[in-house]
């Protein structure tokens, strides 16, 4: 999703981006876009359902808020949420185990360095 609008009034497009861009980078495609603060349920999400289609047929893997989205408009399979919510949880635990190896890494670095001092 890229973020658009101003303050207090955002507004979503959802696009296929390659996964080595930042957040508002360079867009492989528009697939619709996602206005929150539209009154009407109809007006507030527009998708391009048989491009939604092909990218995750070949292999997109959309972000935790698009496949909820998706998920609800039966875009998405439970089977497939779910594999990829699991997939998404097993990696934030590894990044943050990773994360806390080079904290206790550094601090036991700096250790040493007061020793030697």
């Amino acid at each position: 999703m890229q973020r658009l609008g101003r303050k207090n009034r955002a507004f979503f497009r959802i696009n296929a981006v390659d996964e080595r861009v930042r957040r508002d980078g360079p867009v492989i495609e528009q697939l619709g876009w996602y206005d929150p603060i539209a009154k009407d349920a109809a007006k507030q999400l527009q998708l391009n359902e048989e491009r939604v289609k092909y990218w995750l047929g070949v292999g997109a893997q959309p972000s935790a808020t698009v496949s909820d989205v998706l998920a609800k408009r039966n875009l998405l399979s439970a089977r497939a949420k779910k594999a990829w919510d699991a997939r998404r949880d097993n990696e934030r635990k590894t990044s943050e185990a990773n994360k806390a190896k080079a904290a206790a890494a550094a601090a036991a670095g700096e250790k040493k360095d007061e020793k030697k001092a």
